[in-house]
């Protein structure tokens, strides 16, 4: 099976996260034989189909969640993914503390996701709307690693990029996924410290 390569030598500060969402099981395995151990699903649902076996055969890996979370999903993800980086609510943030001192509970790591570009067919929280999020998370002791965002497909991503960077120093957060396959060139140049790549690894779905 042929695979795709990055084009580009990326910074070993950076990590890469391959974006397996309706990827099959065998073209997982064969990113995981080429040394990849970080992955991101965007459904709570189509990644329980095939990661727990996936997870007990490589237990090294991480899982990650970057799509929508439904608040009566909030227990199938903490029991399943490694970080959720998609915090994006209060009533999200009421349903996950609910789970979190499960013993099957595996979540350590929460990333906010900002629509930094302000778009209504996005989810994320608006931009102005942070700060007060941000500090309700703090509130409920759920910790805030980073931000994360996906910036306007049809616009140049620099502004974006600079902007998540300045609300994530504003704030002392490390952690910055942002960049995709398109965009992750720009997103590295602005501070990103995880790219997210679908076709740039695993080819055109």
């Amino acid at each position: 099976m042929q695979l795709k390569a990055v084009p580009l030598l990326i910074p070993s500060s950076v990590e890469v996260m391959a974006v397996s969402k309706t990827q099959n099981i065998e073209k997982i395995c064969h990113l995981i034989e080429q040394g990849y151990r970080l992955f991101g699903e965007n459904r709570v649902q189509a990644a329980w189909e095939k990661w727990p076996a996936l997870l007990t055969q490589f237990p090294e890996c991480r899982l990650h969640l970057i799509g929508h979370l439904q608040s009566n999903k909030a227990k199938q993800a903490v029991e399943l993914f490694h970080s959720i980086e998609v915090i994006n609510r209060p009533s999200l943030v009421d349903a996950l503390i609910k789970h979190l001192s499960l013993p099957t509970a595996k979540t350590q790591e929460f990333l906010i996701q900002v629509n930094i570009g302000e778009e209504p067919q996005k989810t994320g929280v608006h931009p102005n709307n942070f700060p007060d999020l941000y500090q309700y998370c703090k509130n409920k002791n759920l910790p805030i690693h980073g931000l994360m965002c996906i910036p306007p497909a049809d616009q140049d991503p620099s502004p974006y990029f600079e902007k998540l960077k300045n609300m994530a120093q504003c704030h002392n957060l490390k952690i910055l996924s942002m960049g995709m396959s398109q965009d992750y060139e720009t997103a590295i140049k602005y501070g990103s410290t995880r790219i997210r790549l679908g076709t740039a690894l695993f080819g055109s779905r």
